[in-house]
Formats: C-alpha cells, structure tokens, sequence
C-alpha cells in the first residue's frame, strides 16, 4: 500500500481560454488520482464540511478515504491566473480555511505503508507524519516556494529524513542558492537525499542520483488546457509505480519517472483532475508507445 499526505482543495483556475471556479485539486489529489492507477492508495488529508459529495465520490472511486478527515468549516480555496503561454502563474488567493487547525492522524492501515509521498505541506507537519509509518522502504517529499521562504531550515530536514525528494526547478535554485542545477542536486544530496528529481515542467526532468544523471524528455502536447497539477500527477505516478513493483531499484525509479511524464501530460489536458479521472490503463499504455516513438525519432 502507498499513503499520499497533501491538501485536498477547491480551485479556481483562470487561464487564457476561460474560468473554472471551484474545482476538485490539491497535491494530494493530483497525486493520490495518479498513483491509484497502479497500486491501492490511501489519502490522509483534511477537507471542511462544505466539500461537495460528487466530490468525495469522485475520490472514494480510486482511493482509499479512511485518512480524509472532516472538519467543521471550510475547505483550503486557491485562486490563481495563468498567463497566454501557460507556463507562468500568478496566486490570486490562499485560503487554508480547515489547514491551518488540522492535526494529521494516521489510520492503522496506512502505518503499514512501505511506500510513502509527502506533499508540499508544512515541513514540520510531514516530519511529524513520517514518525507515524512503521516501516517504510521509500519515502519522496516535495516542497514549494512557500515553505522555503517560512521554513527552509525545516525544509532541508525533511529532505535528509525521507529517500527522495521532488521538486522543479525553480524552487531547486530557491531552496538551494544554487543557478546550475546539478550543484542544486548535489546540494540537497549533501543534506542527505538519496535521489532529487527536479522537474522542468514540459521539458520533462532529471533525477540524480550518486554520480549519474537520468534525463526524461516530457511528453509534447499541441493543446494544454489547464497546467494545475501536473508535477504533482507526476510524483504519485512515480511513486504509485514503484509501490506496485515494490522495487526502489533504479530501474523501476527510472520507470516510474516515465510513468510520472505521462500522467503530468494527461493532468493538463482538462481542468482539474478530470483528465486523469477518465484515465484507463489501455490510455497510458498507448501514450508510453507514443511516447518510446517520440524519444527514438
């Protein structure tokens, strides 16, 4: 079993091509949808009493909910606007709402998770969770530029504390002072990361690790609707892959990140999560052929 830790939020997403207000997102979603498709999932989050059923439905069809808690209130609202090439985002609005009061507990099911992800939440608060797990063979976190402008000092612990860590590029150099990004992975592989993975949005990635570089070319796509999602879509596949094979080999690292590209590349072609909800296995298999094609010629 895998257990994803992240936020369970309503968005609303401005881009060039119209508003969706009040959508299904969060890290936890994106991520727990995308590594439901290959091994089962539990999700440990919160929502508030104002989260939509068809909602919860949408989740409960590909997760395990016993970890979402219910509090009374609202649930955590973003706001953001997407500029004409769909690479830059401005945040418009953050609402923790039920976050801000939230104390994870992990159902005894999911303690017996090898495989764990941690999502950009507070470094404190993943740090805390970690130490609920019995015995995890493979733990990812992530972080955003948030967390490392309040608490990077947190933030490079976490990172020595869990086997890998996920982030993009951007934040790689934030986090680490560091332009080059191979001085930024070196860097986070001193404070103790086993492997960094530092995603490049349509560009694919690079994940480090000892003295090797693998380097993933992203999926190219004539049509991206909505970018929301799509690293976080990545890191559960990735994860969701390895925790299916139960391997942390390198191979099936290296795997999981080809798997991670492609559920990146499906998230955005909708709002919201509804591109990976309408996923079947027969869909990735099809775009990893598409994909293997693409990268040979």
């Amino acid at each position: 079993m895998l257990t994803v830790f992240g936020s369970v939020v309503l968005d609303t997403i401005r881009t060039p091509n119209g508003v969706c207000a009040g959508a299904l997102g969060g890290a936890a979603t994106y991520a727990g949808i995308s590594a439901g498709l290959f091994v089962k999932t539990g999700l440990l989050g919160a929502v508030g009493t104002d989260f939509p059923e068809e909602y919860r439905d949408m989740l409960a069809g590909r997760l395990d909910l016993q970890g979402l808690h219910t509090i009374e209130g609202r649930t955590f609202r973003y706001e953001c606007r997407y500029d004409r090439t769909m690479t830059s985002r401005e945040s418009l609005r953050t609402e923790l709402n039920v976050l801000e009061r939230f104390e994870p507990r992990v159902p005894d099911e999911y303690k017996k998770s090898r495989f764990v992800y941690l999502s950009n939440n507070d470094p404190e608060q993943n740090l805390a969770v970690m130490r609920e797990f019995d015995n995890v063979k493979f733990s990812m976190c992530d972080t955003i530029d948030f967390w490392i402008a309040k608490k990077r000092d947190a933030v490079i612990r976490m990172i020595g504390e869990t086997d890998a860590v996920i982030i993009n590029d951007e934040e790689a150099r934030l986090l680490t002072g560091e332009h080059n990004l191979v001085r930024c992975a070196k860097k986070m592989m001193e404070w103790g990361a086993g492997y960094v993975i530092i995603k490049k949005a349509e560009h694919g990635s690079l994940m480090f690790f000892e003295d090797a570089v693998f380097s993933s070319a992203g999926f190219v796509l004539d049509d991206v609707v909505d970018p929301t999602g799509a690293g976080d879509s990545f890191a559960g596949a990735m994860i969701g892959y390895m925790a299916s094979r139960n391997s942390t080999g390198l191979s099936a690292i290296k795997r999981g990140i080809t798997y991670g590209n492609m559920l990146g590349s499906f998230a955005v072609e909708g709002y919201g999560p509804e591109g990976l909800l309408k996923l079947k296995r027969t869909d990735i298999a099809k775009r990893i052929k598409a994909y293997q094609k693409m990268i040979r010629s």
